[in-house]
């Protein structure tokens, strides 16, 4: 699944013009990360490494294209009025698995810090529900993220599910 998924996002890495734009499902994910990380007002080191790690995992790219990548998506999520304009993008590019997996990925980044704000957990909270994932499955990728963090489940300040 994480393959078939990989494989879709530089297929359509191959179709991306020279300016990226939020219409670019990449581009919208790096907005949604951004946002994520974000929201409790601090972006931390910690968390701007972790972005860029999850991006050249996830997404394959690294040097000019990965800095390419993290200026649209930042400047996307700056100039944003709401999340639907990212979560609308997603939805036509992505199925039910990859969608639970890239809420995945956002609580690897609101635990990058080793703490889940409340906002963060807001902000998570809304990006699933506008991709239809279910408050299961948000709630078990939340565990899978905490496992590999190895965080156990409730140890971090700031849990509320």
């Amino acid at each position: 699944m994480l393959e078939q998924l990989r494989t879709f996002l530089n297929g359509l890495r191959a179709e991306r013009p020279e300016t990226p734009d939020a219409s670019d499902p990449d581009v919208a994910a790096v907005a949604l990360f951004f946002h994520v990380i974000g929201a409790d007002g601090v972006v931390d080191e910690v968390e701007s490494e972790k972005l860029k790690s999850l991006i050249i995992e996830e997404y394959g790219v690294s040097g000019a294209e990965m800095r390419q990548l993290i200026e649209a998506g930042e400047q996307a999520d700056r100039e944003a009025v709401d999340l639907f304009a990212f979560t609308s993008v997603l939805n036509r590019a992505l199925d039910a698995d990859a969608k639970v997996h890239f809420i995945e990925l956002l609580w690897h980044l609101a635990y990058a810090d080793g703490y889940r704000h409340e906002l963060e957990d807001h902000v998570v909270w809304r990006i699933a529900d506008l991709m239809g994932v279910s408050s299961r499955e948000r709630v078990l990728a939340r565990q899978r993220a905490l496992a590999a963090a190895g965080i156990a489940d409730g140890d971090a300040a700031g849990d509320t599910d």
